[in-house]
């Protein structure tokens, strides 16, 4: 991996009739749009037994754990099992192919009442990776809509290239946002029950309000691309932990990772950190 590889941010629209999961509508709407969602994947008595994990990494991590755990799916046997759950799978083949990697994993939790909003911004922007094919599935641990902060789309965005960006205020996650994004349509909503996912496209304008309700709003994403996707920055390879999700890697480009034996997040730490929504 060099530097020198040159940075492709485009979109490769899907093929309708390569889906096997999606029906035509749906592989339509993710090309014209960037997204596409709700799909259940875990039933409520599933979803239970996934939150009470979460609430315990969490809660073993304590303030450092309180607002996100980022890229444990190499290191924790209960994340990598996620990241391989066949139903979701079944879903990111659609759209990424036979062959998919799992390169990183966060979990985000919102508070009740907490002040702090992500900007509008495209997550490919700031990746080390060409071309710019991963497909973020957003997995709802709590209920999220509009009144917890769900995350919000800007429909149509993930095919204009890398948009303008300004510093941002002292209540935002991240110092630089897109502005004017709104400009380019109206914000999406994306109202999930917890055990529903939705699935994004990595150059698709999204973001999120400050929560001010008295619920917590926790999910988890977990980022999928085709094996031929290159990591452009060798210092920023360092911190990914790659793991073959479904299929073959038949281009070498990322190292691999077997299941951990390890379920205890206090036994290990996070490589690397990739960004929140």
């Amino acid at each position: 991996m060099e530097d020198t590889i040159d940075l492709d941010l485009s979109f490769r629209p899907v093929a309708p009739a390569s889906a096997r999961c999606l029906t035509p509508a749906q592989v339509a709407q993710y090309n014209r749009h960037g997204f596409v969602q709700p799909f259940t994947v875990y039933e409520a008595d599933e979803i239970a037994d996934l939150r009470r994990y979460f609430d315990k990494l969490m809660s073993d991590l304590g303030d450092e754990g309180a607002y996100g755990i980022n890229c444990y799916q190499a290191r924790m046997a209960g994340i990598w099992d996620i990241a391989t759950e066949p139903r979701i799978l079944d879903l990111v083949q659609d759209l990424v192919g036979d062959n998919i990697i799992c390169w990183a994993s966060a979990i985000l939790s919102k508070r009740a009442h907490d002040p702090k909003q992500v900007p509008w911004h495209q997550d490919a922007s700031f990746w080390k990776l060409s071309p710019a094919r991963t497909v973020t599935v957003w997995l709802a641990i709590d209920d999220a809509d509009e009144e917890n902060a769900a995350m919000r789309f800007i429909p149509g965005t993930h095919d204009k290239g890398a948009m303008q960006t300004s510093a941002m205020g002292a209540d935002s996650v991240f110092h630089k946002g897109i502005a004017d994004a709104e400009s380019h349509g109206a914000p999406f909503t994306n109202t999930l029950k917890a055990g529903q996912v939705s699935l994004h496209a990595d150059m698709l304008v999204h973001g999120s309000r400050a929560n001010l309700s008295d619920r917590r709003r926790c999910g988890l994403t977990l980022r999928y691309c085709p094996p031929e996707v290159q990591i452009t920055d060798a210092s920023w390879a360092k911190g990914v932990e790659a793991i073959v999700a479904r299929g073959r890697d038949l281009h070498g480009y990322w190292r691999h990772h077997p299941r951990p034996a390890n379920d205890d997040i206090l036994q290990t730490t996070s490589p690397h950190v990739v960004g929140n929504n």
